[in-house]
């Protein structure tokens, strides 16, 4: 099943620095909590809680390589028009490779999210309310996916903050 992100996420990118370090200028965040942040969108409503990774490790033939990547960020978002309610997505900063998937680890268990372009999503709604339920007891996040040109890389995103940033994105968008 496809399941496609919005303009408003998408355009996200021009609110983060080249490092994927929140701008202050940022006019639409509305919360920080820890290492997660909330964002709201208006016409149409959305609202998502967002992070950078902590650490990020790229790999070609097992050897550590050098790569520039755009925007790493790990996204819950909730689009009440749409009906999505809590949608689990990734972008990795680069093309993954057709047909791969990406490995979401949290707290030993592995989820599976289904790449086009350079996003990744859970197949389901259900899958997506696992993969939160994980997110809001685990400490961390592991995102494991392979680029287009075989590069391998491993991005660890804290939790340390997204219950509570979880929260306000659903209770502002009335999930």
């Amino acid at each position: 099943m496809k399941r496609t992100i919005s303009g408003a996420i998408c355009a996200l990118g021009l609110s983060l620095s080249a490092t994927g370090v929140f701008a202050q200028e940022s006019s639409n965040r509305v919360a920080a909590n820890t290492d997660w942040s909330v964002f709201v969108e208006d016409n149409p409503t959305e609202c998502w809680s967002v992070s950078s990774p902590k650490e990020t490790v790229n790999t070609k033939n097992g050897r550590a390589v050098a790569v520039k990547r755009g925007d790493i960020l790990l996204f819950v978002s909730y689009r009440p028009g749409a009906k999505v309610n809590g949608e689990v997505s990734f972008t990795g900063g680069y093309p993954f490779a057709p047909g791969s998937t990406v490995t979401l680890n949290v707290g030993g268990t592995d989820f599976q999210l289904f790449t086009e372009g350079e996003w990744a999503w859970s197949a389901s709604p259900a899958d997506d309310a696992k993969i939160i339920a994980a997110m809001k007891r685990g400490a961390s996040a592991i995102a494991n996916a392979q680029s287009a040109r075989g590069t391998k890389t491993k991005d660890t995103f804290s939790l340390l903050g997204f219950t509570a940033a979880v929260e306000e994105a659903g209770k502002r968008c009335g999930g």
